[in-house]
């Protein structure tokens, strides 16, 4: 017990110490990056230049005039990109003194060579009214809307799709009010409504009662 404790006593005195240790040398080693991104040959600045931090996970962009600033660790290694230049890295040197670090990096443009594309005309006009005339076309957005919102379409969704609360709830309390209004007595039949045959000859008419796949 008494080993027990002296132990415990040694390690309360330690700690602090190096836990202090640990803070100083994280202290030291951070360090803010302060720079301005331009390019090689007129020494522009470039906006919009992604700042990485490699393997941190983070980083920020250049302004319109090319600055940046970001906290960075002695040693870390920084990534400039941008869609239009090629990529350069950077290494913060781990002897800095002090937590302050000033750059200029410089990018090239990056120079992209697409494939040899020639473009050949049909040799007669009714080959190409041929192919004009067969070529297959993709609905755009409004020709799709137009389809979705067309009376047929409209229909087949309307039967297909559930009611909502509010529609259950109506036609629940319809069906109720409809029962309670011939309770006790035979429910008349529509065989001999006009109106009723009207309805069953425009629904038949529509294809309502044809089989759904």
């Amino acid at each position: 017990m008494k080993h027990f404790v002296r132990y415990l006593v040694i390690s309360f005195l330690i700690l602090p110490v190096a836990a202090n240790a640990q803070f100083e040398t994280l202290k030291d080693s951070v360090v803010q990056l302060y720079g301005i991104v331009m390019t090689h040959d007129s020494l522009k600045g470039i906006p919009d230049v992604s700042v990485i931090v490699k393997g941190q996970g983070r980083g920020t962009i250049t302004n319109i005039q090319g600055v940046f600033s970001i906290v960075v660790l002695k040693g870390d290694t920084v990534e400039f990109s941008h869609v239009s230049y090629r990529k350069e890295d950077a290494v913060i040197p781990k002897n800095i003194p002090g937590n302050q670090y000033n750059m200029v990096k410089l990018m090239s443009i990056d120079t992209v060579y697409l494939p040899t594309a020639i473009i050949k005309p049909r040799p007669t006009r009714e080959e190409f009214e041929r192919d004009f005339v067969n070529s297959k076309v993709e609905a755009d957005d409004i020709e799709i809307a137009r389809e979705n919102t067309s009376e047929a379409k409209r229909r087949v969704l309307a039967r297909s799709m559930p009611r909502d609360a509010g529609e259950a709830t109506n036609y629940t309390l319809a069906q109720n009010a409809k029962g309670y209004y011939y309770k006790g007595q035979v429910p008349p039949m529509n065989i001999f409504n006009p109106f009723a045959w009207s309805e069953f000859i425009k629904a038949w008419k529509r294809g309502d009662f044809k089989k759904k796949d």
